[in-house]
């Protein structure tokens, strides 16, 4: 059966690199359910897919690297939410903040100190907050 000229199947047809790709599309190729990638888009200010009416979301291929990357991170290299966020903002930070330390002779420098109590404990509390986010991603996937 063919609908305005062309056969009707199941097999699309392969877009340029530089195509725009809709939602639908981009969770196909990555392998993720459209509602992660929405959810990535409020967790990371650098995913801008392009928004029309109703809308629809359009990803450039840029947009696509950059969440390839998160995907990779996530999924594979095990990082945290939080973990990327700090990644993608040190990838995108000026090169002056990335400075190397002088180097010091380990026989020269003092033993460090423990860190303080509060330290700790905000550094819990962050581990913590990281997981009430993975539970909430847990969460959205088993109601699927």
């Amino acid at each position: 059966m063919t609908q305005a000229g062309g056969a009707v199947g199941t097999q699309r047809t392969a877009k340029s690199a530089t195509a725009f790709r809709t939602t639908g599309e981009v969770a196909e190729e990555l392998d993720l359910p459209a509602h992660v990638l929405r959810f990535w888009e409020a967790k990371f200010p650098e995913i801008k897919p392009l928004k029309r009416g109703g809308g629809r979301r359009y990803y450039r291929p840029e947009d696509l690297d950059l969440l390839r990357r998160i995907r990779r991170y996530l999924y594979q290299e095990g990082y945290t939410i939080r973990g990327v966020q700090r990644l993608l903002r040190e990838e995108n930070a000026p090169a002056t903040l990335f400075a190397l330390e002088p180097i010091v002779d380990a026989s020269d420098a003092a033993p460090r100190p423990t860190p303080p109590r509060q330290a700790l404990r905000a550094a819990l509390e962050e581990v913590r907050r990281e997981l009430v986010e993975i539970r909430l991603l847990l969460d959205m996937l088993l109601a699927e």
